[in-house]
């Protein structure tokens, strides 16, 4: 992907310079992706007295237990760990309630969203036996699975589960795992030469406080790490399905699926396994925001056409929360994305036959086939139920999304081997309404259609 257009990169320039003059943030870095690749970075504000550039380091937060939670979905895949297993199966000291690993991952578990004593964030971190002897009955908030409550204490667990079962730190198993296969070398735990520091600045007088930097310890899988804007252009392509091999598409498009809303009927931001989400602006992203003392960072993208955001600063507030979509309607507005290009896909499969128009009773819905080889199934007035499949190895076909996701379509032949009808997990689809010559569930009234 080539660099935006000059234009493209004054006007993104001028937001962030509009950003760091009005937040009075002591420097402010961002950067867009697209198609896997950094096609503008950008900053402003000063780190040493220069100007930061795309390798400086920043402390990222919470993007860190997007990290862990690669590490234990690994772990999933390999069988070692089921998502729907109680935590105290992997962690059998811990004391508190029956929470799975996928209610840790998806912050539903109920947990307490900070660890007992004195704020991790600026206090000397405890061991992670310390802090799972300190987590007792009443860390737990809520009913796990009611609600979605942000559980700092989570992550750190997942830290310690990832622990447990690599035999090294959280942050070793991360480094193996993931950063060194993805190029990622300059995230690191604590902060290398050169890194910005992080700061408060005075909400009445134009000074600033350098804040604390320690190694949290146990509760450092919800927060501990340092990147650079050139790494984190890395971590973008790979939530957006650029893997390097690291895990499956599938298994990160999994952690990209909605598992809770966290604003009710408006669903404007929820979260799924280890990744945040947003609707906004017609796009629906996923990423991780992050915050510490002295310091915020986001990570957006939307994985629909490849492009993700992302912004670092050292400054314990001051960022307005609309910056990482303001640059993205930036990006719309001056290059909008060209559909990709319409081009004839042979049948090879022989599907043809499949095609056009199929009946669930009186309602019409349209089978087409697909790009990848695949077919969808759509009502043809709007309303009803769509959904993708994919061919399986046994000739049926296995739906990937919406109602049917995870259901079984099979196509129903005559003796002669002429098609009869579609079985969608005892749906069936014919191709006149209510064929009586199909097996219509029920039967079909031999006094058929009648004024």
């Amino acid at each position: 992907m080539s660099p935006v257009l000059e234009s493209t990169a004054r006007a993104l320039l001028r937001r962030i310079a509009v950003e760091q003059a009005q937040g009075r943030l002591p420097s402010l870095t961002a950067a867009v992706v697209r198609d896997g690749e950094l096609a503008w970075f950008g900053a402003r504000g000063r780190v040493e007295g220069a100007t930061p550039t795309s390798g400086t380091q920043y402390r990222i937060g919470s993007i860190t237990k997007s990290l862990v939670a690669v590490v234990v979905m690994r772990l999933r895949d390999e069988g070692k760990v089921d998502l729907l297993d109680p935590v105290a199966k992997h962690i059998p000291d811990l004391r508190v309630g029956e929470m799975t690993v996928a209610q840790l991952l998806s912050h539903t578990s109920g947990l307490s969203a900070e660890s007992p004593g004195p704020w991790w964030e600026r206090a000397e971190g405890m061991p992670a036996a310390e802090l799972v002897a300190a987590l007792g009955p009443e860390a737990a908030k809520h009913r796990p699975g009611r609600r979605y409550h942000y559980s700092n204490v989570g992550f750190a667990l997942l830290g310690e589960l990832v622990a447990r079962h690599r035999g090294v730190s959280w942050a070793q198993a991360v480094h193996e795992e993931i950063l060194l296969p993805l190029g990622m070398r300059d995230t690191t735990p604590r902060p290398r030469a050169p890194h910005a520091t992080g700061y408060a600045v005075h909400p009445w007088a134009d000074v600033l406080l350098p804040e604390p930097e320690h190694d949290a310890v146990a509760m450092a899988p919800a927060g501990q790490l340092w990147s650079t804007p050139a790494d984190l252009a890395r971590w973008a392509a790979f939530v957006a399905g650029d893997t390097g091999g690291v895990l499956a598409p599938d298994t990160v498009a999994e952690m990209r699926e909605p598992a809770i809303v966290d604003d009710g009927d408006a669903w404007t931001g929820g979260y799924g396994l280890g990744l945040q989400l947003a609707r906004t602006g017609g796009r629906r992203l996923a990423g991780h925001t992050g915050s510490m003392p002295g310091f915020l960072a986001t990570v957006w993208v939307d994985p629909s056409d490849k492009v993700g955001v992302l912004f670092t600063a050292n400054s314990t507030s001051g960022v307005s929360r609309n910056l990482p979509t303001d640059l993205l309607a930036i990006l719309d507005q001056h290059e909008p994305r060209l559909p990709e290009e319409w081009t004839p896909v042979a049948d090879t499969a022989g599907l043809l036959e499949l095609t056009g128009p199929w009946y669930w009773g009186p309602s019409v819905y349209a089978l087409r086939l697909l790009p990848d080889g695949g077919v969808s199934l759509n009502p043809v007035g709007g309303a009803g139920r769509a959904s993708r499949f994919t061919a399986q190895a046994d000739g049926t076909w296995l739906g990937l999304d919406g109602y049917y996701a995870g259901e079984t379509l099979r196509v129903v032949r005559r003796p002669d081997g002429s098609l009869s009808h579609l079985d969608l997990n005892t749906f069936v689809f014919t191709r006149t309404p209510y064929d009586p010559e199909a097996d219509v569930p029920g039967g079909v009234d031999e006094g058929g259609w009648r004024s």
